[in-house]
């Protein structure tokens, strides 16, 4: 398969060295600055808990002239995706297939049953240009679940199980779901096809929804922000706002946020990525982890009183920081 990956940071590292390392695949990878000097200089690097994963790098600048690709993976942070996703088009031939392995909310999600809005979500996609640039036809549903960071460019830290999610937008079984787990489970990941990928990612946003923001605005890791009861019980009700949301949007998750709150407990003193953007620095992806959550509720009618609380207050304090943008002057 020809294969792009757009994105090496941790989870595109992660991604790329095993598909080098394990799969036998050669991606070629879009990135920049000290990133594309480390890939190019130490190929991919991926420090994982049965030792270091390496393998021979093609890392470019400019996707010009690679021509149509079988499979592009879009791993960037939310913030860069309307920079990106223009750039995947002279890549997409009439059977490429697209697979964001992103966080939050994509910006698909209401285009497919049973919502099938035809309006972007402002909070991801505002002027439509993202749906514009990768159409639907080419995308499949990814939820990556894996505790990974990124101690150096180039190098990707991963411990705990590394686990894919992945389906067609719309629901069901495909032949090219089935080529693509097949890809990733001989990279050494744990796949599952998913018949239902919009509500596994609703699960997996159903805890960062609340963790990477608290986070982010206490400097506290997972086990701190838990341990602290009127804490916890404010992440419990957005969690149930969020509940209450996903069972309008097809969405239904069975857990208590309590029960959920058990597994997150396991990852211990680990920081969220959005609490390592903070401290170094980087704009955040506020806008596909609570953002679209907050329009959701609008835009369906289901309040999210606890949501917008802590939506208001880290997207100020992320605008104080200049991690986040300021409103444009009237």
């Amino acid at each position: 398969m020809n294969i792009c990956i757009i994105g090496a940071g941790a989870i595109g590292g992660l991604i790329g060295a095993r598909l080098a390392a394990c799969a036998g695949a050669e991606p070629v990878v879009l990135a920049r600055g000290a990133t594309l000097q480390a890939l190019r200089a130490q190929g991919w690097r991926a420090d994982t808990a049965d030792g270091l994963l390496q393998a021979p790098a093609r890392a470019v600048e400019d996707l010009g002239g690679l021509g149509e690709q079988d499979l592009v993976i879009v791993a960037v942070k939310g913030p860069a995706l309307r920079e990106v996703a223009p750039l995947a088009t002279s890549l997409l031939g009439p059977r490429t297939v697209v697979l964001p392995a992103m966080n939050g909310v994509p910006w698909w999600f209401c285009a497919v049953p049973p919502l099938r809005d035809p309006q972007p979500l402002l909070s991801i996609d505002p002027d439509g240009s993202v749906a514009k640039a990768i159409p639907l036809r080419h995308v499949l549903g990814c939820v990556v679940h894996a505790t990974t960071s990124v101690p150096e460019p180039g190098l990707a830290r991963h411990r705990g199980p590394a686990r894919l999610f992945i389906g067609e937008p719309a629901g069901g079984a495909s032949e090219r779901v089935d080529a693509v787990c097949a890809l990733m489970r001989r990279a050494g990941f744990e796949v599952h096809a998913s018949a239902d990928v919009r509500t596994d990612i609703w699960y997996k946003l159903w805890g960062n929804l609340t963790m990477n923001p608290v986070s982010a605005l206490t400097g506290a890791t997972i086990e701190q922000v838990l341990a602290d009861p009127l804490v916890r019980g404010f992440c419990n009700a957005a969690m149930a706002e969020a509940r209450s949301l996903g069972e309008r949007l097809g969405c239904p998750i069975e857990q208590t946020p309590e029960q959920r709150n058990q597994i997150t407990s396991r990852l211990g003193a680990f920081k969220t990525s959005m609490l390592q953007d903070v401290e170094a620095s980087r704009a955040i992806e506020l806008d596909a982890i609570v953002g679209a959550v907050h329009e959701l509720g609008r835009r369906v009618a289901v309040p999210t009183p606890c949501i917008d609380t802590l939506l208001g207050l880290t997207r100020l304090m992320a605008r104080v920081r200049g991690l986040y943008p300021w409103p444009a002057a009237a």
